[in-house]
């Protein structure tokens, strides 16, 4: 183990240290406390020894405030004669054990290895836990590809915690279910997972969707309504596209995120609540603050942990194991086997799946439903990529679709240099949705 002493007294200071080098350990000392208290903010160590008196700060106060900053190393306080009921006091506020000077060297020796035992089973257990968490969540994340499992691996890590986090990725990437896994990973697995899309509802009834509204607040409320962050009270919140929460409603969602209670429209009192709180997007959220259409302190309120799903064209691994996932399901609704031909199977992997595991779910199922058996082949499904890709009037630069997206990808193009690259302005200028404009940027990556 790496272990660190804080002792003021150099003479025991330095025969601790080499009996404890001498029984195989890294020791590392520090005299005063401050510096110690310093140096545990920028270094590992698996266990501290802390003498109980000492100038400047006792033990007592060295435990606080290293507990206060976030530190979880074992400490052994070290009291002197008369210095017991501090040492107990210590060890009720997060201490290990304690040790009584003068203490033999058989002494020092066990304690310190019954807390690397204790710190041994400790990350057994947690490296259990967090193999359970991910087992459990095998029906939801289907992958192979070893930056998946790595990203599986810290969304359990994270999952046991209530902070924030961001999850990023192109559209059909799986935002969701990697939200879905961490609530089901989490200690609020057994209470609700609630998703909204920023993006979906108007700008007017969005706020009353998040925060609720009380009777006559505005035309049309006759009762009141909780809002979403009360259903999902004790739970889990996705917000999903939150780069498109309007500018309004970012203020009041970091007053949430910080004060932890909500106040519904048309109330004066304010509601206490405990949800965790996931984001989503599959826009560059820096870009949206730099362009001063999101708020920064607000990003950096739920940017404290970012899990980004790389698109399926980077991790082909993964489509064999999502075609046989996929494939599953389709078979159980249709009612008859379904399977992949190995021609089939060497296309669908070197396709570029622009749309992602969303596209190659729906692939499999029209080619399911749309074939005359359920053994599918290549032709069963309809590819435009690749080195395996049709050739014919469908590239052609006399194709109708072809030359319509070159249309809309012109005007979008003006529409973002007319408004400053406000995207919502933009879209006001096309006479679409926002979200339909969203879609036609995925769709149409040029513009």
């Amino acid at each position: 183990m790496r272990l660190l002493i804080v002792e003021d007294d150099a003479g025991f200071r330095q025969s601790l240290g080499l009996l404890l080098s001498e029984s195989g350990h890294v020791v590392e000392a520090e005299g005063d406390p401050e510096r110690a208290l310093a140096r545990v903010n920028e270094e590992e160590f698996d266990l501290i020894l802390c003498d109980v008196k000492m100038p400047g700060m006792d033990g007592l106060t060295f435990l606080r405030r290293y507990r206060a900053q976030g530190g979880s190393s074992l400490i052994i306080m070290m009291s002197a004669y008369g210095d017991e009921d501090a040492a107990l006091a210590a060890m009720r506020e997060g201490a290990y054990d304690y040790l009584q000077k003068p203490f033999k060297p058989d002494e020092v020796i066990l304690t310190v290895r019954k807390a690397e035992e204790r710190e041994r089973l400790r990350r057994e257990v947690g490296a259990l836990r967090l193999t359970l968490g991910i087992g459990a969540v095998g029906d939801l994340v289907v992958s192979q590809s070893r930056v998946m499992r790595d990203l599986l691996e810290l969304a359990g890590r994270v999952a046991r915690h209530n902070t924030t986090v961001l999850i990023t990725g192109e559209s059909g990437t799986g935002k969701e279910v990697i939200a879905r896994a961490i609530h089901r990973m989490s200690p609020r697995s057994e209470n609700s997972f609630t998703a909204i899309n920023c993006a979906a509802i108007p700008e007017q009834l969005l706020e009353s969707e998040l925060f609720g509204h009380t009777k006559g607040s505005f035309t049309g409320a006759t009762s009141d309504h909780p809002g979403l962050f009360e259903i999902a009270n004790g739970g889990t919140l996705l917000l999903d596209e939150i780069a498109d929460l309007p500018q309004p409603l970012q203020a009041k969602l970091l007053r949430v995120l910080e004060e932890g209670e909500i106040r519904r429209l048309g109330a004066r009192e304010s509601r206490k609540i405990d949800v965790r709180v996931l984001a989503a997007t599959g826009r560059p959220m820096e870009q949206a603050v730099e362009r001063g259409e999101f708020r920064s302190d607000l990003y950096y309120r739920l940017n404290v942990v970012r899990l980004h799903i790389p698109p399926l064209r980077e991790r082909p691994d993964d489509i064999p194991e999502l075609l046989t996932h996929f494939a599953r399901q389709v078979a159980q609704r249709l009612g008859h086997p379904v399977s992949v031909t190995p021609a089939a199977l060497v296309a669908l992997t070197q396709h570029s799946w622009p749309g992602n595991v969303r596209e190659l779910r729906n692939a499999v199922e029209r080619a399911a439903v749309l074939s005359a058996g359920g053994l599918l082949d290549r032709r069963d499904f309809a590819l435009s990529d690749g080195p395996n890709a049709q050739s014919g009037a469908t590239q052609g630069a006399l194709d109708l679709r072809t030359q319509v997206e070159a249309v809309e990808r012109a005007a979008i193009q003006r529409a973002l240099e007319a408004s400053n690259g406000n995207r919502r302005r933009a879209a006001n200028m096309l006479g679409i949705s926002l979200r339909t404009l969203f879609y036609k940027l995925r769709r149409l990556p040029a513009a």
